[in-house]
């Protein structure tokens, strides 16, 4: 066993010493000598049976050392912090201050800095006080929802005009960089105003016919020229917009399982109002958390918050100084990022204190609905989890949504009219659909036209598709 002495530098901060004594070292300075032995060819011995000494003599002692050395290393600290009873969130900075002499059998010696989760105190989370807006849904929430399942059945005409907002294009696009054609595409279809596609695309759209052309400068998504500057030539092919169903017993059978447009409307009317309770309850959440954080005070480790940083911009593969990687949205990803960590810190306390615990049921809803955030098969999704060793991850996630679920359920929680509000559908096991809906019209609501994939506030949020009344399908067809 190794010997181990922990010291505390900070909240944060922890320094090993560590011990490795030589009846430990040896088992990997012999493998040490047999895999030199493997790779070397000296004459008068068969590979692999060439004698420790004379490794010795031919590549010296040192060599062998340090050799097993970067072998054990990774096992004697694993041990180490073990028996220190502490866990690693960062990687460790190892200093090797002893090995073994030419000759002699001494122990390993190093020390490790790493940082820790900090331990906090806490505080009184049960009866937080909160208050949200009434919950209430308006004549026009109601005509918003009949609309989009109208939208839903709709078909796309042809028009001779010129493009507006809303209007359904086909289009052709070429794109240049300094005079060359880096990129191309013809027959694009896109809705005019939808901000999913270049920057600058919906001005030069608005006003446009058919066998028209426009130029515009924007800078480019993805590929191998993602971030520069480019000149994008457009041509516009066609111009259609959504025609509407009458909304009558007729369209009523066709959208829904009503025989009445009379029965579909009362149905719009109660999921408008149950939309409403939802995202009331959201807000409802969303405030207790910011007070049960206003309670604690979390300490955040630095280096930890600048490698997550790092990680996230390397994997979006900017550089300092393009358009994403600029101080100020490092300074906004930054402030989100320790308040994700401050998140997590107090919420799994929540769950000790809690003894909250996660089944298997819980953990398959939570990838499904993640998978379904992300466009992936499920299966596909929960393989490339357990791959990258991430269900561990996922589980904290779902344990922390419950703990939070147990503070909003102490809550005391009111509307601005004085009113208290039942969250009955969002602290139960079966209520965090709910939640999960009102999020994700949240997010649709707030995403802007261009976002930085990859970038998620934590904790993550699963998502869920807005429940509708229709029980057929239909697809959108061009008239």
């Amino acid at each position: 066993m190794v010997k181990t002495t922990a010291e505390n530098l900070s909240p944060t901060r922890v320094k090993l010493a560590v011990e490795v004594p030589f009846e430990e070292v040896k088992p990997a300075l012999d493998k040490a000598y047999k895999d030199i032995a493997d790779q070397v060819q000296i004459p008068g011995f068969r590979k692999g049976k060439v004698p420790a000494r004379l490794i010795d003599q031919r590549f010296g002692r040192e060599v062998v050392v340090d050799t097993a050395v970067n072998e054990g290393l990774n096992t004697w600290f694993q041990q180490a912090a073990a028996e220190a009873e502490v866990t690693p969130i960062s990687r460790p900075e190892v200093d090797v201050t002893g090995t073994p002499s030419a000759q002699g059998e001494d122990p390993v010696t190093f020390t490790a800095e790493f940082d820790v989760r900090p331990e906090i105190e806490l505080p009184d989370y049960k009866g937080l006080k909160v208050t949200v807006e009434p919950s209430s849904a308006t004549e026009e929430d109601e005509k918003e929802a009949l609309d989009q399942l109208r939208a839903r059945f709709g078909t796309l005409k042809d028009v001779d005009r010129p493009a507006a907002k809303d209007d359904f294009v086909t289009m052709d696009l070429t794109a240049t960089v300094d005079g060359e054609q880096v990129d191309a595409a013809e027959g694009l279809s896109y809705q005019v105003g939808a901000g999913t596609m270049l920057e600058g695309i919906d001005e030069a759209l608005d006003g446009l016919s058919a066998e028209e052309d426009a130029t515009f400068e924007t800078t480019l998504n993805g590929g191998e020229h993602d971030g520069e500057k480019a000149t994008v030539k457009l041509v516009l092919k066609a111009v259609k917009e959504r025609e509407l169903p009458e909304v009558d017993d007729e369209f009523a059978q066709l959208a829904s399982e009503f025989d009445t447009v009379a029965e579909l409307k009362e149905d719009l009317k109660k999921q408008a109002a149950e939309a409403a309770q939802n995202r009331q309850g959201v807000e409802a959440r969303d405030k207790v958390l910011e007070e049960l954080v206003k309670l604690v005070e979390v300490p955040v480790p630095d280096a930890v918050i600048a490698e997550q940083l790092e990680q996230h911009f390397n994997s979006q593969g900017h550089t300092a100084g393009d358009d994403h990687d600029t101080e100020e949205h490092r300074a906004e990803l930054e402030q989100n990022t320790r308040e994700a960590f401050k998140n997590e810190v107090i919420l799994d306390a929540v769950a000790d204190a809690e003894e909250v615990s996660v089944d298997q049921g819980e953990l398959i809803e939570y990838i499904i609905a993640t998978a379904s955030e992300y466009g992936m098969d499920p299966n596909q999704f929960a393989m490339m989890l357990d791959q990258a060793g991430q269900v561990p991850m996922i589980m904290g996630e779902v344990r922390r949504r419950k703990a939070l679920a147990k503070v909003l359920e102490y809550a005391k929680v009111e509307d601005t009219d004085g009113k208290a509000v039942d969250l009955t559908a969002f602290v139960t096991p079966g209520g965090q659909e709910a939640v999960d809906a009102a999020e994700a019209e949240k997010a649709e609501e707030e995403k802007p036209a261009k976002k930085d994939e990859g970038e998620k506030k934590a904790p993550a949020k699963k998502p869920a598709a807005k429940k509708a009344p229709a029980k057929k399908k239909a697809d959108e067809k061009d008239a």
